[in-house]
């Protein structure tokens, strides 16, 4: 079996897709870890404010679990953040968390 290069593999489009929802994923986790130190916040008070565990918090914000949409809008809502969630053809693909 030949080994692929690294642009041969984005070119199959199962490839392209778990790449973009492991980028999504570590983009949104980015985006509320900064917001929360931003705050002064521990992950113990964004988990008490967004009424999940500390626990909850750190592996999200780890890359290591794939939050529920619910999840994410109690996140939001902690953080004073509006989620914006769209369905668009693919290749226009923009997940966005921004201030309220």
């Amino acid at each position: 079996m030949s080994e692929l290069k690294s642009s041969e593999r984005f070119e199959r489009p199962a490839v392209r897709e778990a790449y973009e929802l492991t980028r999504l994923r570590f983009e949104l986790a980015e985006t509320v870890r900064l917001r929360r130190e931003e705050l002064g916040w521990s992950q113990a008070e964004l988990g008490r404010r967004a009424d999940m565990p500390q626990s909850s918090v750190a592996r999200f914000e780890h890359g290591g679990t794939q939050p529920t949409l619910t999840t994410l809008e109690r996140l939001a809502e902690a953080l004073g953040l509006v989620l914006h969630v769209r369905m668009e053809e693919p290749g226009a693909r923009e997940h966005d968390l921004s201030p309220a």
